[in-house]
């Protein structure tokens, strides 16, 4: 037991400094690494968005093709349409967080030079946060559309209203603390 004591010893004193030359690299390398795996989440966001698209897409044809079909110019069928159309929408912005999320994640982490439309700024994690919210925003209005469409002159929509209008002034006043704390 002595004598493994002593060669662990000399070992540790031959090779310590040869550890402590490559730890440094080897964590250096594992950090550079470590942004691949951002990478799984770049192609899982930009698959589920144009996913999602696509999808939508065939909804909506279907959509316009049922309204038609069920009888043209009536009432009935134009407010079918527009809550289909109006469900579309709300979609294709789920769609667009998602493309959005995919595009700022690898420009954060993969690559930053990857070029971006120029409405697309996106230079920290307070950005794409604010991206996000913004679009939450845009579904929450939505939401409420198509729930005022489909329930035109109902009281009940003022309370969905109300808690909409809460949770939008919520996500508000966390956008403006994002802008804030960048300044």
């Amino acid at each position: 037991m002595a004598s493994l004591v002593v060669v662990l010893k000399r070992l540790h004193h031959s090779t310590g400094r040869l550890f402590d030359k490559r730890i440094p690299i080897m964590l250096r390398r594992a950090v550079t690494l470590s942004r691949y795996v951002v990478f799984v989440a770049v192609v899982a966001a930009l698959a589920a968005s144009v996913a999602l698209i696509l999808y939508e897409a065939a909804v909506v044809a279907d959509v316009i093709f049922n309204a038609v079909k069920q009888g043209g110019f009536q009432l009935q069928s134009g407010k079918a349409l527009a809550v289909g159309l109006i469900e579309a929408i709300d979609v294709f912005l789920i769609a667009i967080v998602a493309l959005v999320i995919g595009l700022g994640l690898h420009r954060l982490f993969v690559d930053e030079a990857v070029p971006l439309p120029r409405w697309l700024k996106i230079d920290d994690l307070e950005d794409l946060k604010g991206y996000l919210v913004s679009i939450v925003i845009a579904v929450l209005a939505v939401l409420f559309l198509r729930q005022a469409v489909e329930r035109a002159g109902d009281l009940d929509l003022l309370s969905l209203a109300v808690a909409l209008a809460l949770m939008i002034a919520a996500l508000v006043f966390f956008l403006f603390m994002g802008i804030r704390r960048k300044e």
